[in-house]
């Protein structure tokens, strides 16, 4: 058994552990705050979610799996055509998509009864392509002329998806701006890339469905008088868990907070498990960004590196995003937490990610090993 653990889970064995730990962390969750949800919709079934939650983290895994089992390089060369397939398909969600709290960020999965989010593709397309491209061009990256066409990229996808989830486009312009730094691209070219990134965002704010929406939570937060309701549930929740919570289950806040098995899934944690909970989710996802910049550090090929450091940043940018809206940081964003939080086909996405970053790390031990 160990022989065949060792032969076939390879890669970052703390990458490895965090996932799991994070994974039961969120299936416990995700269970208690989903049982208003079985009495509204499945008659009491509340193994219901249990049951739907852990089947995603199992396909979430078998997909991570393959994705560190493939050479890390493939990924570069599918990159673009993703870029491709996004455009058209945030296009087609921001018309026809699932609507849902004002905003088409869905495109509806018949057989399969599932959402399927484009923003998760065209994320982790643009982020293999950026890193790809930075590798390629190395050398030339000091000339404005070189950067062009990845700041069009940039744009366009950020742009696209900014539509409908603003805060998304923001992160993924955040994650760019991040790779392009550690690939030492001049200040002032940086400058030209917020500038782009703020303007393609500035446009999907006017011409969007949640303009208004991000707008209204942004002076709500700077005024802090109209308190959101569901900001009011998750602070309840937070202030009442104490240094070790309530007890699994025991959630109050559950019955109330809109989303609690998502966008506020650190709450019920909190309340539940208390601080000393939430401090060690909070460090464990510190610990995954740790790992994956020790994958950049580590890696002798430019590409790998980078994609490693940007994948790990995206991930993470994410997850601190969630915890910062829950205690009251940052405004209302509506972005999930990874790995904790019940998703559809994000689940499948962050196993991916996931799963590239261990591929990196897999080729770089075993380079390693032949040195």
């Amino acid at each position: 058994m160990i022989e065949w653990l060792k032969r076939n889970i390879q890669g970052d064995k703390y990458i490895w552990l965090i996932s799991i730990i994070l994974s039961v962390i969120g299936l416990l969750a995700v269970y208690s705050a989903t049982s208003l949800l079985a009495f509204q919709q499945k008659d009491g079934n509340t193994e219901f979610f249990l049951i739907k939650h852990f089947l995603l983290i199992a396909f979430s895994f078998v997909a991570m799996w393959f994705a560190h089992k493939i050479d890390y390089k493939y990924y570069s060369k599918i990159a673009l055509i993703g870029l491709y397939v996004s455009v058209p398909l945030l296009i087609l969600t921001y018309t026809f998509g699932v609507n849902t709290n004002e905003a088409s960020r869905w495109i509806s999965i018949p057989v399969i009864n599932m959402a399927f989010q484009p923003s998760d593709l065209a994320k982790l397309s643009l982020i293999v392509y950026l890193s790809s491209f930075l590798a390629k061009k190395q050398y030339d990256l000091d000339k404005i002329k070189t950067l062009i066409i990845p700041f069009i990229w940039i744009g366009i996808i950020c742009m696209f998806i900014a539509l409908a989830n603003l805060s998304t486009a923001l992160i993924l312009g955040a994650t760019s701006i991040l790779l392009m730094f550690i690939s030492r691209v001049k200040i002032s070219h940086l400058s030209l890339l917020i500038f782009f990134v703020l303007f393609s965002g500035g446009i999907a704010l006017l011409t969007g469905q949640r303009g208004y929406t991000a707008i209204s939570r942004v002076e709500d937060f700077i005024n802090k008088k109209n308190l959101p309701y569901q900001l009011e549930q998750a602070y309840i929740a937070v202030s009442t868990g104490g240094l070790f919570g309530k007890g699994p289950g025991n959630s109050n806040q559950k019955n109330f907070l809109p989303q609690s098995s998502s966008d506020f899934i650190y709450a019920i944690i909190v309340e539940e498990y208390g601080f000393i909970m939430g401090i060690s989710v909070l460090l464990l996802y510190l610990i995954l960004l740790y790992r994956g910049l020790k994958i950049f550090i580590n890696s002798d090929r430019p590409f790998g590196g980078l994609l490693s450091a940007g994948l790990s940043f995206a991930l993470v940018i994410q997850a601190i995003t969630n915890m910062c809206v829950v205690v009251g940081l940052l405004p209302v964003t509506g972005v999930t937490l990874p790995l904790v939080s019940m998703g559809g086909t994000s689940q499948l996405f962050t196993g991916i990610t996931i799963g590239i970053i261990l591929s990196i790390s897999r080729e770089n031990e075993r380079e390693s090993s032949y040195a």
